[in-house]
Parts: structure tokens; sequence; C-alpha cells
């Protein structure tokens, strides 16, 4: 007998809707964990097409990404402490999901400071390049700004 079956049939023998109840909502809460789940699997796929691919994400991208997929990592291992006993989620998977959350949580910490990094270099440089350049270019040019200027006159 399925346990839908024995709950509605303890159900009807108690004449009471507080047995078959919660076995009907424990179905339903339970499932609920698998809308967090695709959502992490949507964003890994996107974290491993970003690395496979020709135009690589910047770190401010990468560190938004991150970010979500640490957002989702919370969720989960929050929703999780909440429903383990009732839904009978196995140890491993439990232990796993957090060890993995933690990983998660250590890459964005690095990949947001080298976000964080990258954008004061470019602020500095557009500041630099403001202020009337700088130095820095070969030929005494402007900077980081993105061109260079060609002597004028013979060569």
């Amino acid at each position: 007998m399925s346990s839908k079956t024995i709950a509605a049939f303890a159900g009807a023998l108690l004449g009471s809707a507080l047995i078959a109840g919660p076995a009907f909502a424990q179905n339903a809460e339970c499932g609920e964990i698998q809308k967090t789940l695709q959502s992490r699997k949507e964003l890994v796929a996107k974290a491993n097409a970003a690395s496979n691919s020709k135009k690589k994400m910047t770190p401010g991208e990468a560190c938004a990404l991150f970010g979500k997929l640490q957002s989702n990592g919370s969720e989960g291992v929050k929703w999780i402490a909440a429903n383990k006993e009732w839904c009978s989620i196995p140890d491993a998977f439990a232990e796993g999901f957090k060890a993995d959350h933690i990983k998660v949580s250590g890459i964005r910490t690095k990949i947001c400071g080298v976000a964080a990094q990258a954008s004061k270099m470019e602020a500095q440089a557009r500041a630099q390049a403001q202020n009337g350049g700088g130095g820095g270019g070969m030929l005494g040019g402007p900077g980081l700004t993105g061109s260079l200027k060609m002597p004028q006159g013979a060569l």
C-alpha cells in the first residue's frame, strides 16, 4: 500500500482529516526543494558555459552569477535543515549540499574581491585620463584611454 493509501485509510478509520492532511501536505512540501535544485542546476550550467566559452565573463558578471548561486545555496540549506526529518532527506545529500554551498561561498568571495579590484583600477584609469592622462603611453600619449596618437610630421 502507498503512503497516501495508508494515510487515507487511517483518516477514514479515525473519522478525522488530521492524519490524511499532513500526509498530502508532506508530499507537496517535500517537492518544494525541486525548484531550488532546478534553479541551481541552471546557474551552474551558466557558469560552466561561460568557462568553456571564447567570450569570458567579466569579474563583475561572475560575481553576480556566484552571488545568485550563493543565495540559492543559502535558501537550499535553510530548507533542508527545516524539512530534513519530515521529508526523510538522507544525511549524505544534506551534508553534500552544505559542503557545496560553503565551496561556492568561498569562490564568490574571491571572485567578488577580484571584481572590486578591477572596478577600482578602471575608476583610477578613468580619473587619470580625465585629469590629463598621467602618462603611461609609449609615445607620451594619454595613458589608458584605448587610443594611441601617431606622431605628426616627417617620419
